[in-house]
């Protein structure tokens, strides 16, 4: 029997995909397609919901969708680890809801995070550069805060951040400058850039296609059946 998915924010890139993607599947049925002007009440008949929304209303959306007892996989940008943690004990609190964020379904950018963290044990000197097309509406991206994030806690000092106070040198995100552009012809490219005695390293990714997304969206989806509780990063979702 195939478990029935409902998306908010279904006419955008990445909600088209997601419906494609569903309606492709052997085990998924799409029951729902929300739009800026649906009632969060059109999410009611489906066992699963998808947020990729946007920043302002995917709170909404979280909690309407937890209260209403429906596992949620919330792919909106926006979140950053401080403001997950504001929602954990709400989540907490229906013990029988699965709820997964994921920052970037890319196998590839869970991995290139993956790799920054081991290299941010052995250089003090870090910093992001994120580049995405001209209609992403927020900055840094959710890719780059989570990466930024990960950076930090895999560390026991601080980042060395000199003159971070001027504007030119970035947002500071856990301690990390990460600098945000935004132009034509791009998808998404993210630099993080390590900087030692002598030497420099950069842990490049580059999305080309949103096809790159595909394979996380659907263990991201699936993982709503085994992943209890509140499961946090495409990483967690296939076990780096």
């Amino acid at each position: 029997m195939k478990t029935s998915v409902a998306v908010v924010g279904a006419s955008g890139k990445i909600g088209s995909l997601v419906c494609r993607l569903i309606n492709e599947s052997d085990d998924f049925e799409l029951v729902a397609e929300l739009g800026s002007q649906s009632d969060l009440s059109e999410m009611l008949p489906a066992e699963f919901v998808v947020d990729v929304s946007l920043p302002s209303v995917s709170k909404l959306v979280l909690e309407y969708a937890v209260e209403n007892g429906k596992h949620i996989m919330i792919g909106t940008s926006g979140w950053s680890a401080e403001r997950i943690e504001k929602q954990r004990p709400f989540i907490e609190s229906h013990p029988d809801v699965n709820v997964v964020f994921i920052s970037n379904f890319s196998l590839g950018a869970a991995l290139s995070t993956h790799l920054a963290t081991v290299a941010a044990k052995h250089f003090d000197s870090i910093e992001i550069i994120e580049t995405h097309g001209v209609h992403k509406v927020d900055s840094p991206s959710g890719t780059a805060v989570s990466t930024a994030e990960a950076i930090a806690g895999a560390r026991d000092n601080d980042i060395q951040a000199p003159h971070a106070d001027q504007r030119a040198r970035g947002q500071l995100v856990s301690g990390v400058p990460v600098h945000s552009l935004r132009m034509e012809g791009v998808v998404a490219k993210q630099d993080v850039i390590f900087g030692g005695v002598g030497e420099t390293v950069t842990v490049t990714h580059t999305t080309f296609s949103n096809r790159s997304y595909e394979a996380g969206i659907m263990a991201a989806l699936r993982a709503l059946r085994t992943h209890k509780g509140l499961t946090i990063g495409l990483d967690r979702v296939i076990s780096l």
